[in-house]
């Protein structure tokens, strides 16, 4: 039943990030990948078309076309080492599932428009980076391994 519910949240996740995209970008309609494209400026946060070539915050940017078969390859290399730890997997398939359905959607944005989508932009109190769901996504279930991580090791304890 895990494994099902591993893939069931792995598909929604990269299908619900994708179709999201696949509407930014055909709204925006842009003309490169540097472009800048504001689509609905609200007064708290926007959303606004950019293609991030790089990692979190532009960095590695320079890799260029490089970055995504590095990633690729580190995506695979994780899940093979994720999934050899049985009962590992087992314990924290659903964070995992949210991680690898939004990193994958990321890479794939990568091969399919040469940039990752980002679109969401908060700009309240001080302008943070563009973003996406996917990303969202990633951080909760980073956020959900730590919180099961803290709790599996108290209950040891105790």
């Amino acid at each position: 039943m895990r494994n099902v519910i591993c893939i069931l949240v792995f598909f929604a996740v990269f299908a619900i990030d994708q179709t999201i995209k696949y509407y930014i970008v055909d709204i925006a309609k842009p003309q490169s990948l540097n472009d800048f494209v504001m689509i609905y400026d609200l007064p708290v946060i926007s959303i606004a078309l950019v293609f991030n070539t790089g990692v979190a915050f532009s960095f590695l940017t320079f890799l260029g076309e490089w970055l995504k078969f590095i990633q690729v390859a580190l995506v695979v290399i994780v899940f093979i080492i994720v999934y050899m730890q049985k009962s590992f997997f087992k314990k924290h398939y659903l964070p995992f599932a949210m991680m690898l359905g939004g990193g994958i959607s990321n890479i794939c944005d990568r091969f399919v428009y040469g940039g990752v989508v980002d679109y969401i932009y908060w700009h309240y109190g001080f302008d943070f980076p563009i973003f996406n769901l996917a990303d969202v996504i990633i951080d909760c279930g980073i956020a959900l391994f730590a919180l099961q991580i803290l709790t599996t090791k108290n209950k040891v304890k105790s």
